[in-house]
């Protein structure tokens, strides 16, 4: 399984995943969120900041991103690949790819929201630090920092 820029043509496999995930993640409960964000990927795609991997036929992480500035913008793995370091080489990757002398955000859950806890230990694990409490698509997050 590699790590590679995701394409036009993996826009179903991509939302398939995106589907299989979309509890956890605020913004994406209606059907207009998800073609709204459908629409976003094939933005970032024809950006080149679109990372997935993929198992044979089917994605199975992606991660989207931006540049200036740095801010991972989502991230996600399917339940039967967690603990493979396929979030991990995702963000490696990611990396290789921004500034390397600008910090990168992202933001998740706060603390003691049961949907954040494996996302904040694994931004933690990457060296990321917590940053301020704010909110998104109207559900309370924290950024989490990584200086570099």
């Amino acid at each position: 399984m590699e790590v590679e820029l995701g394409k036009e043509y993996d826009i179903d496999k991509w939302m398939h995943l995106v589907n299989k995930v979309k509890e956890n993640f605020p913004g994406l409960e209606t059907k207009d969120a998800l073609d709204e964000h459908r629409d976003t990927v094939l933005d970032f795609m024809r950006q080149c900041r679109a990372i997935c991997v993929k198992n044979e036929d089917e994605i199975v992480g992606v991660l989207l991103f931006s540049i200036n500035p740095n801010i991972l913008c989502f991230l996600a793995v399917d339940a039967e690949y967690r603990r493979k370091h396929i979030a991990e080489r995702m963000v490696s990757y990611m990396l290789t790819c921004m500034d390397p002398q600008s910090k990168v955000v992202v933001t998740t859950y706060r603390e003691g929201v049961q949907e954040g806890v494996a996302a904040r230990a694994f931004y933690k694990r990457m060296g990321f630090v917590e940053g301020q409490l704010t909110e998104e698509f109207g559900s309370p997050v924290q950024e989490f920092i990584l200086e570099r």
